[in-house]
């Protein structure tokens, strides 16, 4: 018998497909009767406080803040429950890994990317790593 998926995560980054992404893991947790957590990952605001941007590191911190509670909310409106927010610095692809193993995440769902003409054709290098990497089911919405 193939294992249930119930605990379910998806990464975003406020864009149009992360957005997406997020109505496809809302409603997938939901039918499942599963656990929705939203990642978000930003750059280290330490990082910016070291180089004297001290203003520009709290600011990253509030709108990524911001994201997820609109996250969380956007989530909210399918019904799912539990939906917890996650907020992790660094590295977008290997922070999203080290939250799958943290979290013993089922499944990712995250969006496809990219920004110039052949964005239809190619994943984004996020995207592209998670597929290659994670070590669960992973699901990108175009």
């Amino acid at each position: 018998m193939p294992a249930e998926i119930q605990n379910f995560l998806v990464a975003t980054d406020g864009s149009e497909s992360a957005g997406r992404a997020l109505d496809v893991a809302a409603a997938m947790a939901k039918a499942a009767h599963g656990t929705l957590k939203i990642v978000t990952v930003g750059e280290s605001p330490t990082a910016l406080q070291e180089t004297d941007f001290r203003p520009a590191g709290a600011h990253i911190s509030n709108l990524s803040a911001q994201l997820l509670q609109e996250a969380q909310q956007r989530a909210g409106w399918t019904g799912v429950e539990p939906v917890k927010t996650l907020q992790r610095w660094g590295d977008p692809a290997e922070a999203i890994l080290d939250t799958i193993m943290e979290e013993k995440v089922d499944a990712i769902v995250i969006g496809r990317r990219g920004s110039g003409r052949l964005s239809k054709l190619l994943l984004g290098s996020v995207s592209q790593k998670l597929t290659s990497l994670a070590p669960c089911a992973v699901i990108v919405v175009p």
